[in-house]
């Protein structure tokens, strides 16, 4: 199930980029290239901004929710034991680790 997720994250996030990499902040871009003055075509410069704002907010709230519901999907089998020894690991690495280059 987490794999579902990372690959819809995934995809989610490439269209994030090219979303907002056709945007333009001074009113280049897309809108621009599209509708260029004439006010009567079907989707104007005016309606591709919309659009392209639109799907901006969606495709990051879909990341964000994406992102949030991946961290319930992931596999917690985690055992008693198993906590145990990795704190023992961890106790020994810290004991074995020197506390400076003079101490070696």
């Amino acid at each position: 199930m987490y794999t579902i997720f990372a690959i819809l994250i995934i995809i989610t996030s490439i269209l994030l980029v090219l979303v907002v990499l056709v945007q333009n902040p001074k009113g280049g871009g897309l809108s621009s290239s599209f509708g260029g003055g004439a006010g009567n075509q079907i989707m104007g410069a005016k309606k591709t901004t919309d659009f392209l704002e639109k799907a901006t907010w969606f495709l990051a709230t879909a990341l964000i929710v994406l992102s949030l519901a991946s961290n319930f999907a992931m596999d917690r089998k985690t055992t008693v034991e198993e906590g145990i020894k990795a704190e023992d690991m961890i106790n020994e690495v810290i004991t074995n680790f020197p506390a400076s280059p003079a101490d070696e």
